[in-house]
């Protein structure tokens, strides 16, 4: 995502910095190529002309104009307008004082709707609470199917309907029946996947309208599809206008290499993202941060991100026990590929490049420009761990016994070569070394320490 607009705003500031002295009309010409970028990346017109003019009432002022530094203040002045136009700060969802909280899920078919209801529900398992899922689509008899499949995967309870009555009243009823089970069961939350349209009719809205005043939700989620670009922000405005949405949640933004949903739903609806749908997989679901994302934009990456993923997929049990394998030089090939299984969980090559700060200019190095070999270290990864899949557990564990005709035979059934493995053997000796010289050399365990106190309070201040 962003990945487009990113490059361009880069290569404007480039030229801004490359000014001895910023005058008004450097500023102007660069915010022109801002706006067309913004333009670009299908942004709504008119906030692209709101923020524009915002930036440019800040950025010639003679505070930044005679600063030392004025290519750096006006990034400063883009980020803070950026930030507040994604929302400012985060807006967490809000879960009622007396159990259960009802959240109420919207939206168009074909938005992703069920799945990432079924990614909300693990989002709060994984918080540690209890939660009951609500089909409450009877005109669409595999909703409640895909509903079903995906508590199953979850070990989640799902609650469905009768199909007496009219649809709209079965909807309301299942409602109800779910959120009393709920509330008698001692569920924590109740998630509501409403029946969604290929379009908005009065016919959807007013069941819509009928479920949130028999249920009376904490929250009103709109889920919209970002690929659908401005469309996702017309009809978000006008659900918005029937039920009063409280929250929005855009999906299938890593195909989305433009962003302008994301850039213009906020403003244009006054209702905050919640959380962004960042894959397939049920655990592809972030909070939205609207200070990272700005950073993400300018190309300044998203660290503190970066750092949540690496503390839930790296526990602390985990952590000590490959510190005392490095430190003691054993850590083998069996160790290795737990570690590239780990690292995926953090996500795609192309989202861990796109948290650090200058990633884009690594992908631009590697010739991916955000799409051609952007999958190459994932299928890299993929072969390594094939190849060590495909060793015996004592091999795994002494790469040493691994001579000729054992190396054929790993080749064979990891469809590699002989070459490929012997490469494979020489990059984990050379990971071994480097992380047992970053261990006992310079980063020592002291300044280590220090380090981890630094990222925590840095995680606490923000």
């Amino acid at each position: 995502m962003f990945t487009t607009l990113t490059e361009k705003i880069e290569k404007v500031f480039k030229q801004l910095r490359g000014q001895a002295v910023l005058t008004e009309e450097n500023i102007t010409d660069a915010l022109k190529e801002v706006r067309l970028a913004l333009l670009e990346a299908d942004v709504n017109f008119k906030i692209v002309k709101d923020f524009i003019e915002n930036v440019r009432g800040k950025a010639v002022g003679q505070e930044v104009l005679k600063s030392l530094t004025p290519a750096h203040q006006v990034v400063k002045v883009v980020w803070e307008e950026l930030r507040d136009l994604l929302g400012h700060e985060q807006s967490a969802l809000h879960l009622s004082s007396q159990p259960p909280t009802v959240i109420m899920m919207v939206g168009l078919q074909g938005s992703g709707k069920t799945t990432t209801t079924g990614k909300l529900a693990n989002y709060f398992k994984t918080e540690g609470k209890r939660v009951l899922l609500v089909a409450a689509d009877p005109r669409r008899p595999a909703a409640g199917d895909q509903l079903a499949s995906l508590g199953t995967d979850l070990d989640i309870q799902v609650h469905r309907g009768t199909n007496e009555g009219q649809p709209g009243a079965q909807a309301l009823q299942t409602c109800l029946d779910g959120v009393a089970r709920g509330r008698e069961h001692g569920y924590d939350v109740v998630l509501l996947d409403t029946g969604g349209r290929l379009q908005i009719d009065q016919e959807l809205m007013q069941e819509l309208v009928d479920i949130q005043t028999g249920v009376s939700p904490q929250e009103v989620l709109f889920i919209a599809d970002s690929m659908t670009g401005q469309e996702a922000v017309s009809v978000a405005e006008r659900f918005n206008q029937t039920l009063g949405l409280t929250g929005v949640i855009l999906t299938k933004v890593e195909g989305d290499a433009r962003g302008g949903a994301v850039l213009s739903i906020r403003a244009a609806t006054g209702k905050p993202i919640k959380f962004l749908g960042i894959g397939e997989k049920l655990d592809a679901l972030e909070p939205f941060y609207p200070d990272r994302m700005a950073s993400r934009i300018l190309g300044m990456g998203d660290v503190l991100t970066l750092i949540e993923k690496a503390q839930e997929s790296f526990s602390q049990e985990q952590a000590v026990a490959l510190q005392k394998k490095v430190s003691s030089n054993t850590l083998t090939l069996e160790d290795f590929r737990d570690q590239i299984k780990q690292v995926n969980k953090l996500g795609s090559f192309d989202q861990i490049l796109d948290m650090l700060p200058g990633g884009q200019k690594i992908k631009t190095m590697m010739g991916s420009g955000g799409a051609g070999n952007a999958q190459v270290p994932e299928k890299e990864m993929k072969r390594v761990v094939a190849i060590i899949d495909s060793m015996t557990p004592r091999e795994r564990r002494d790469h040493t016994i691994l001579n000729g005709n054992r190396k054929k035979r790993v080749a064979k059934g990891s469809g590699t070569s002989v070459p490929e493995v012997n490469r494979l053997i020489k990059q984990f000796l050379d990971a071994r070394r480097m992380m047992k010289s970053l261990v006992g050399g310079q980063m020592g365990m002291g300044k280590g320490k220090k380090r981890g106190k630094l990222i925590r309070r840095a995680i606490h201040a923000r």
